[in-house]
């Protein structure tokens, strides 16, 4: 019984199979939910959202808007896939910043929540990588031949 429990509290990886499970369910889950619930809506980018870009002070609003609806469908994409993980998470950073800290700034914390919640699970992603299960790390394999 001692020995379940110090698995149980073990801080270590248990077993690198199921890190990689977890891992890759993980990238997976948060990458689609960035894409369909909060990015396929702003493709392409309606009034509100451009109104919204422009008075945070964005030159160019209509290029901007496209570029935050970007980020968060093919960003959440590809964060999924685990294609390009690192440049598209920072992506997906830089935009949930401007949500949380630009168009949410003046909201209560329930209301940049979400936005907070997005930012750092891709921070995750921009420092740890795709995974082992991941098209990065097949093309990286492949680079190395």
């Amino acid at each position: 019984m001692s020995g379940f429990f110090v698995k149980l509290i073990s801080p270590n990886n248990l077993n690198q199979k199921y890190d990689a499970i977890a891992l890759t369910l993980l990238r997976a889950f948060i990458g689609l939910c960035m894409a369909f619930s909060h990015g396929l809506g702003k493709i392409p980018p309606n009034e509100m959202l451009i109104g919204g870009v422009q008075g945070l002070g964005f030159p160019m609003p209509e290029l901007f808007a496209w570029a935050a609806g970007l980020a968060e469908f093919a960003g959440g994409l590809l964060l999924a896939l685990g294609l390009l993980t690192r440049p598209a998470a920072a992506f997906v950073v830089f935009t949930m910043a401007v949500a949380a800290f630009g168009a949410h700034a003046a909201d209560p914390f329930a209301k940049k929540e979400m936005a907070l919640l997005y930012l750092f699970a891709a921070l995750f992603f921009v420092i740890h990588g795709a995974g082992r299960w991941s098209i990065d790390n097949i093309l990286s394999k492949k680079g190395r031949k």
